[in-house]
Formats: C-alpha cells, sequence, structure tokens
C-alpha cells in the first residue's frame, strides 16, 4: 500500500462515472473528488514515489496494441483520455480498454481550441463526448476526468467543466512523441522527456496514435523504457482512479493509500 496526499498541485475535480447527460453531471459525492475541482492539476501532491501514465486518444489507434501489451505484461494501471469522434469510429477500442480495465476520460468531442468556442459550445464539446464514450460501451470505466485539447486552459473554462462534473486532469510533461520522426522526435527524446519530468507525482502524457501523414508511433516504442525506467528508479505507476475515493487531508501529512 501507498501512503500518498490526494491533492494535486494546480488541479481541479470530477463527478461519479455515472451519468453525465445533455444536462449537467451529478455532482460529485466524494470529498476526494471535490479536492481536484478548481484548477488544472498536473502534479498529485505527494511525497512518495509514484506517477500516473495517461495516454490521448483522438487520431487512430495504430500503437494500441503495443501500448496494452507492454501494460498489460507489466500489470501497469493506465487512463486513457479518449475524444468523442475517435469512441465513434473505433467503439471496439473503448469496449478492449474498458474490458482491460483501464481508466477511460474525456478528451472533447472534435479536440478544438476551446478558447475559440463560446461557452456553450464549450459544454456541447465536453457534453458530446461523454455520450459517444457511454454509446462506445465505456461503461463503468468511464471517469469524471476531462483533459483538454492541446493542454490549453483557464479559470473560467476549468470552472464550466467543473459545473458539468468533471475534474480538469492534465500533464506534468508530454513525451511529444506525437510529433513523430518528421517532427523532429525519436524514441530516444521521448524516453528522456518523460524522464526528466520524474518526480512524485508526476503525470505523463502519451499517445497511442499519430496525427495524419505520420507512420511511427514513437510513444508505443518508447513505452517499455520509459516503464522500465520508473521501476529502476523506485517509482510505482498507481492508478488516478485513487484520486476519486480518497477524502481531502492536512496537506503536511501523507494520506489516503492506494493499492
Amino acid at each position: 500500500m501507498i501512503a500518498v496526499l490526494w491533492s494535486v498541485v494546480s488541479g481541479p475535480s470530477a463527478v461519479p462515472a455515472e451519468a453525465v447527460s445533455s444536462r449537467s453531471a451529478v455532482p460529485a459525492g466524494e470529498k476526494g473528488l471535490r479536492t481536484l475541482f478548481g484548477s488544472e492539476n498536473r502534479l498529485i501532491r505527494t511525497r512518495e514515489r509514484v506517477v500516473a501514465v495517461t495516454f490521448n486518444a483522438a487520431w487512430n489507434d495504430a500503437g494500441l496494441d503495443g501500448v496494452l501489451r507492454e501494460l498489460g505484461r507489466r500489470r501497469t494501471p493506465a487512463t486513457f483520455f479518449l475524444t468523442g469522434d475517435f469512441a465513434d469510429r473505433h467503439p471496439e477500442v473503448v469496449k478492449k480498454l474498458a474490458a482491460s480495465g483501464y481508466g477511460l476520460g474525456n478528451h472533447s468531442y472534435s479536440h478544438p481550441c476551446f478558447k475559440e468556442l463560446t461557452a456553450a459550445g464549450r459544454r456541447r464539446e465536453v457534453r458530446a463526448a461523454d455520450r459517444a464514450l457511454r454509446a462506445a460501451g465505456a461503461g463503468r470505466a468511464l471517469t469524471p476526468f476531462f483533459r483538454f485539447p492541446y493542454s490549453e486552459t483557464s479559470p473560467a473554462q476549468i470552472r464550466e467543466v467543473n459545473g458539468l462534473g468533471f475534474a480538469d486532469i492534465e500533464f506534468t510533461t508530454d513525451t511529444n512523441g506525437w510529433m513523430g520522426t518528421a517532427g523532429g522526435m525519436t524514441v530516444d527524446r521521448a524516453v528522456h522527456r518523460a524522464l526528466d519530468a520524474l518526480r512524485p507525482g508526476a503525470i505523463l502524457q502519451l499517445h497511442v496514435g499519430t496525427p495524419e501523414g505520420h507512420t511511427d508511433v514513437i510513444d508505443a516504442q518508447a513505452l517499455p523504457r520509459i516503464l522500465d525506467a520508473i521501476a529502476a528508479r523506485g517509482y510505482r505507476v498507481i492508478d488516478l482512479r485513487g484520486l476519486l475515493h480518497t477524502p481531502a487531508c492536512d496537506q503536511r501529512e501523507p494520506c489516503g493509500q492506494l493499492q
């Protein structure tokens, strides 16, 4: 068991995975969830050598088999943030991830720049993605976590997301593997970016697919080395869903436990 301060640096919270309909989600009851509301979450506040591994999916699932093979081989938890458009195009992936026990988060429907949308437009994006994930079979794997497209957040937009019952969960670092070799990235560079950000409570962001015109899924290739290095440095990968079940506590002392 690991003792952790389940407060997040620079971060908000969400609602139970049961229902965000075309209306607002049912308000979350858990105190641990509520502690996440009000800001972006980029780092779990803890003294323990634990990290969270997350993946975004918006383009395709070109690297998914490799990612799941490595996660499964090590029994490593992860959270996948999917766009609604991806869920509509790949319902089999949603079902596969859910059946494999991974948490699923909301990454908007069409991955637009939120700052260019009206408040009503932003709410539509979040709700449409939620409906798509549910329709694709996310079931109980669906979490009340939202990740902004391009990680572009603002206090007002975070309040909007919180009002829909979602916590904003961002990341400490992105490996930038999604840029591909055409964008100047290599497996070595992706690994180094992840390890340079390694600290207690770090949240890593990777991607399961590639933008149009790219072929190499660098993050899928880098994942084994990243996970091996995390373990070699004495860190353990934890499941972000533990944030939902641990009450707020005095930040001077560790509290809460995650198996």
